[in-house]
């Protein structure tokens, strides 16, 4: 399931030594990637007038969800309908309790009431729905090992991609501090959209060497955990979840030292949304996807716990997120990954 987008022998045929070269290479691909990507999308915020926070949950998640969307349509096809489901879930939990925690832990991030109040409870919605899918199609399977999403659900969640993609642009134009373009300078105005364009596509090019940077490293570690025995729960925990989520962990530390905090939350929000309509859906239209036990008693409500977590300090806070709110989501995280691992070893 990992690095799908590089085949496993291209890792396979290496010595281990070459193994961490490219690990290694691969962590400076990431550097670069994600500094060219944070820097493009604040460009790309002051040219258009657009709050970065809008920018981070529409143009950057996207690009930065499409490896999770990748990996969960090729399990889907390839037979392996949990891991599919599997990869969006863990995501969620990943960006929420890791990412997301460990940005707070590092510097209290702003809260944008505009965004919060719209693309925040959508979040949590869409991780409601995901959650009220799954029960309703376990308890319909009648006692049988798992239940089955059916491919109508997929149909729903991609229609709701549409609707959310033109409800952001709708509520981009809307936002108190979007600047309306002059109407009296119409050549202006071309030239502001021309370098947009170019900062499009330079943000194309960073979301590109991160999205191959972590191809790399996780491909490359994933081989190396394997030559040395480890366990096989311990590397789907830690790495399966971790490792499609690498572009967000990488956008949101980077958006923290150059300063563009609200990036890092937007983009958050916008991969917890796209994690369900974008790569659940399209996956889900792929193939029908499959329900475990666990998914039930150990994934889905600890997914819902981060998201109504996270909701809660929107709803409760003022203008940051702070610290302890911050330390409380990882320790959510770091208590489902041993929990995880304990359900595995049963």
């Amino acid at each position: 399931m990992i690095a799908d987008l590089i085949p496993a022998e291209f890792f396979a045929g290496q010595a281990t030594w070459l193994l961490w070269l490219t690990a290694a290479a691969s962590i400076a691909l990431l550097a670069v990637g994600g500094d060219r990507t944070v820097s493009a999308a604040a460009a790309m915020a002051r040219l258009l007038g657009v709050p970065k926070a809008i920018i981070g949950a529409t143009v950057v998640s996207l690009g930065t969800t499409t490896p999770e969307m990748c990996v969960s349509v090729a399990a889907a096809l390839r037979g392996n309908p949990d891991l599919a489901l599997g990869n969006a879930v863990g995501s969620i939990i990943v960006d929420t309790g890791l990412i997301f925690g460990l940005c707070c832990l590092i510097r209290p991030l702003p809260m944008d009431r505009f965004v919060l109040n719209r693309h925040g409870w959508i979040q949590l919605g869409s991780g409601a729905l995901l959650t009220a899918a799954c029960v309703v199609a376990y308890l319909a399977a009648g006692g049988e090992a798992h239940g089955v999403l059916p491919r109508a659900f997929g149909v729903l969640l991609v229609a709701l991609l549409i609707g959310y993609l033109y409800m952001s642009v709708y509520w981009a134009r809307s936002h108190p501090l979007m600047m309306p373009p002059d109407e009296n300078d119409s050549p202006m105005r071309g030239r502001v959209l021309a370098m947009a364009a170019f900062q499009l596509l330079l943000l194309a090019v960073g979301l590109g060497l991160v999205v191959l940077g972590s191809e790399l490293l996780v491909g490359s570690v994933k081989t190396i955990c394997e030559r040395y025995q480890v366990p096989p729960s311990v590397l789907a925990v830690t790495l399966v979840a971790f490792g499609t989520s690498v572009p967000e962990l990488v956008t949101g530390i980077a958006a923290l030292v150059k300063r563009h905090e609200d990036i890092s939350v937007g983009n958050i929000i916008g991969a917890d949304v796209l994690n369900v309509f974008f790569v659940t859906g399209i996956a889900n239209v792929a193939s029908p996807l499959a329900v475990e036990t666990a998914f039930l008693w150990l994934y889905l409500p600890t997914m819902m716990v981060l998201l109504m977590m996270f909701q809660a300090y929107a709803v409760l806070g003022r203008q940051q997120f702070r610290r302890w709110q911050g330390g409380l989501l990882l320790a959510v995280y770091v208590a489902s990954v041993y929990l995880t691992v304990r359900w595995g070893a049963l």
